[in-house]
């Protein structure tokens, strides 16, 4: 899979990587996933595109300390779920190497 700008991958329907900036704009959420067990981390965020859902994986990577309001850079897959704003996730290493390693940047610190 090819890195696409956060415009192209926000417009598109396939799966992209992408790497962009955004602001914070919901209190993080905790929840298991349904299909790997592993607890998540999720919240809102304006991107220069538009808004998208931002789900990490706090199992595999450190829990991201988030505030609405944050200035933040994320690298990660972006994928369309009819209905509902784009979802970015694996912003995080990939322990089985299957996808490119993600991360979330807040305040010069990288969580990945």
């Amino acid at each position: 899979m090819r890195e696409m700008t956060i415009y192209d991958a926000y417009r598109g329907n396939s799966p992209a990587e992408v790497a962009f900036p955004a602001q914070v704009t919901s209190e993080p959420r905790f929840f298991c996933g349904k299909r790997s067990q592993y607890t998540h981390e999720s919240f809102e965020a304006q991107t220069p595109a538009g808004p998208v859902e931002v789900v990490d994986n706090v199992t595999l990577a450190p829990r991201i300390p988030v505030r609405p309001g944050d200035r933040i850079r994320i690298r990660g897959e972006m994928v369309h779920d009819p209905g509902r704003e784009p979802i970015v996730h694996w912003t995080h290493h990939d322990p089985e190497h299957r996808h490119a390693d993600g991360f979330i940047e807040l305040r010069g610190r990288v969580y990945a």
